[in-house]
């Protein structure tokens, strides 16, 4: 939710049409039937310079570099494949080889479990600039709320980099070769940041369905203990997890992030990149909408009606495809940077409207969760991260208990 350098408002003519388009490389009808479900996702944005959480690697770039990342899953199988993308890139992504291992402590990984990746049965792959790629299916068994490392080589220049910037966890970077270093030695510099890695899908196991979170920085967990797992979509997966349903839990949350506007800094709006990030996750079943915060903050004349439309376009999209959507209500700002009378308003006309139109198959009150119980208008204090605005990590779990599981 930082002040964007760059926004352009989108409620244009033919955005619904370009929310209900298949992609390229995969219709959403596709990704909902065949045998591969989500379990870790991750929503990517252009290369950009330093934030308030410090400097990343995405401008740079890498060369002769193993970068190596954990993910936490939220459903098992006995095979995996890996998603990684170059939609942000000035040329073809150059991956000289790629490998995925159970993790050990901090950059390690536990002996005896690395796989390598390959891509259409080759080690190396070449992404165009603008595209995807996915691995081949790689057996590796794996279980829910397992720890998974994947560590990518660069041996020549990357140029700028397709990256996640607030991953809630840390990237470790090692110079030369070490895709195959169970170790952590190698691996001296970190990031808070992610790059490339757009999702992990499991299959070989009873089919099962995908549950997307779909908001800002609240889900993406900003504010969460970073490489603790506490963002609020990992907390739900653990509920979903102990109570046995079949679903997977991933996140597609983005920092900062717009329903109406893209920005340079925070991403695509959620109109346009609601197709990519949701409807075209393999398995998707439900998707769980928590947006408009940062319209309010940051767009001074938006209004109720506009951010409703928005919401509907989302519904409409998500309707066509056969994805049932749950629709959260905008969560309190008062006496943070995005606090406004007139801000405030519209999150209360728009808040009724989420709870009382029927129009989402199903709602969650995060705003009555979060909210001060002296004073609606803000956050409860025990639930404050710092600044107002952004739960902890007993607010995220709040969040997390929030969501009736059967509702998904």
């Amino acid at each position: 939710m930082r002040i964007h350098r760059l926004a352009v408002p989108l409620l244009a003519t033919g955005i619904l049409a370009a929310l209900s388009a298949p992609t390229s490389a995969t219709t959403a009808t596709a990704a909902r039937t065949d045998r591969w479900t989500g379990t870790w996702a991750s929503a990517v944005q252009r290369p950009m310079g330093a934030t308030w959480q410090g400097k990343n690697w995405s401008l740079d770039g890498f060369a002769n570099s193993s970068l190596r990342q954990v993910v936490r899953i939220s459903a098992g199988g006995s095979q995996l494949r890996v998603r990684l993308s170059n939609r942000y890139g000035t040329g073809p992504l150059r991956l000289t080889g790629a490998t995925v291992a159970k993790a050990g402590p901090g950059a390690s990984t536990v002996p005896g479990t690395t796989r390598n990746l390959t891509f259409r049965h080759l080690a190396s792959v070449a992404v165009p600039a603008g595209q995807d790629a996915v691995s081949d299916a790689t057996p590796l068994r794996t279980t829910a709320l397992e720890r998974l490392t994947i560590t990518l080589y660069f041996a020549t220049p990357t140029g700028p980099a397709t990256f996640h910037e607030s991953a809630a966890a840390t990237t470790y970077r090692a110079s030369g070769e070490h895709r195959t270093d169970p170790s952590a030695g190698a691996f001296r510099d970190e990031s808070h940041s992610s790059y490339y890695l757009t999702g992990v899908d499991v299959a070989g196991t009873s089919t099962r369905s995908a549950v997307v979170a779909f908001g800002d920085s609240i889900t993406d967990g900003v504010s969460s203990t970073r490489n603790a797992d506490n963002r609020y979509p990992d907390q739900l997966a653990e509920r979903v997890a102990a109570s046995g349903r079949r679903l997977s839990v991933v996140n597609a949350g983005l920092s900062g992030n717009r329903l109406l506007a893209d920005s340079e800094c925070c991403g695509v709006s959620a109109l346009h990149r609601f197709r990519h990030d949701v409807l075209s996750q393999p398995g998707v079943r439900t998707v769980i909408v928590s947006q408009g915060l940062n319209d309010l903050g940051f767009n001074p004349d938006v209004t109720a009606a506009q951010l409703i439309a928005g919401h509907r376009q989302l519904i409409t999209a998500a309707h066509r495809y056969g994805v049932r959507i749950v629709g959260g209500t905008i969560t309190p700002m008062k006496g943070s940077m995005l606090d406004s009378a007139r801000g405030e308003l519209v999150r209360q006309q728009v808040n009724q409207w989420i709870r009382t139109s029927g129009e989402y198959d199903a709602v969650v009150d995060f705003a009555a969760v979060l909210a001060d119980p002296a004073d609606p208008t803000a956050l409860r204090s025990s639930y404050d991260a710092g600044d107002a605005l952004h739960p902890n990590d007993a607010g995220l779990a709040a969040l997390a208990a929030a969501i009736d599981i059967s509702s998904l």
